[in-house]
């Protein structure tokens, strides 16, 4: 069979829900106040799916908000109709889809309630105060998955309200988290040059991808967007501003055959990092020209610099009681399931 030309997930879903859930709804519970939307997990949702992900989790589907007490009274019956009544395709997608884990069929259309679905995302409430350990505990790609996608319809009006409030940090824990971040740069920016002085080769290499992915980061955290998990890191680098002269430099630094190459390119990419920091007017303006290390012939941006005045920058005492360099849990945990539970990252920060 052939099949159908290629939709984007989001807008497959949107027609889904305009065309077919829609409808059935108005039938059915005519002015039942209720917001939909895809967010959450999937490649479509970051809007960095292709035809290539059409082979599993992946087709038309929709979330069905609904208010406490409504959810309470009609998510059983909702669900029931919607089971019987919707098509059997859209687009020429089917609307059964099969569940990877399983290998069961069923429509996708999830139920929920606002609250309910952003403590699943996010483990607190986002609608009352956010404390900084809150922030900080949270991966960021999980922050992403509750402000990226699409909301089609928002009668509730709490959804996109939310969404704006976790659009990105707090000024001050922005600041904590760049100040760690030019920390991790600052702790391995000689090595790269020492590790191939003495012909570890391999050595200069592996650390030099580690300052290029910490560079990575620290333009999200400058263009205050945040990073998504490792499948689409360098996809969504590629979309930043600084990337038309960054990932040239970058991709050259990774086919240098030497650590003096190595060094050149990094360091285009440390100035002009440097001069990003300068653009953000957070700190009176530093040199963003690489200084030799030592007496040793290696040249480094001094990442120390930039520590030391973003952190003189923070105001909120909150902030300022933190670990000193610790930063946000991703900026030092690289466990995939650690991250996959955040919930005892918020010990760290009490």
């Amino acid at each position: 069979m052939t099949e159908p030309p290629f939709i984007k997930g989001l807008d497959l879903s949107q027609i889904f829900y305009e065309e077919a859930v829609r409808p059935i709804l108005g039938r059915h519970f005519p002015g039942l106040p209720h917001s939909a939307a895809l967010i959450g997990t999937g490649s479509e949702v970051l809007g960095f799916d292709t035809p290539q992900s059409r082979d599993h989790d992946w087709g038309p589907r929709t979330m069905l908000f609904l208010s406490e007490d409504d959810h309470a009274r009609h998510h059983e019956q909702i669900d029931q109709i919607l089971s019987q009544e919707l098509p059997a395709e859209i687009r020429g997608y089917p609307t059964k889809l099969e569940y990877h884990e399983d290998g069961l069929m069923q429509y996708r259309v999830l139920i929920l309630t606002v609250r309910g679905f952003a403590q699943s995302i996010l483990t607190f409430d986002p609608s009352g105060d956010i404390r900084v350990a809150d922030w900080l505990s949270i991966p960021e790609y999980r922050l992403l998955m509750f402000t990226a996608g699409r909301v089609f319809h928002d009668g509730l009006e709490e959804l996109e309200p939310l969404r704006a409030k976790l659009h990105y940090y707090p000024h001050d824990v922005w600041l904590y988290m760049l100040a760690a971040q030019w920390q991790r740069i600052s702790q391995e920016e000689p090595f790269m040059g020492r590790c191939g002085q003495v012909k570890d080769e391999l050595g200069s290499r592996l650390v030099a991808a580690r300052l290029v992915r910490d560079l990575m980061r620290l333009c999200f955290l400058m263009e205050q967007t945040y990073t998504p998990y490792i499948k689409w890191f360098g996809t969504a680098f590629g979309r930043l501003d600084c990337a038309n002269t960054l990932l040239p430099a970058f991709l050259r630094v990774f086919e240098s055959r030497s650590w003096q190459e190595r060094e050149k390119h990094l360091t285009t990419a440390y100035e002009f990092v440097a001069g990003m920091h300068n653009d953000l007017g957070i700190t009176e303006p530093l040199s963003t020209k690489v200084s030799q290390f030592y007496l040793r012939p290696f040249f480094v941006i001094q990442a120390e610099r930039f520590v030391k005045a973003i952190r003189a920058a923070i105001t909120s005492e909150d902030v300022r009681a933190l670990p000193e360099h610790l930063g946000a849990v991703d900026q030092f945990v690289d466990s995939t399931d650690a991250l996959n539970e955040p919930v005892w990252s918020k010990e760290l920060y009490k």
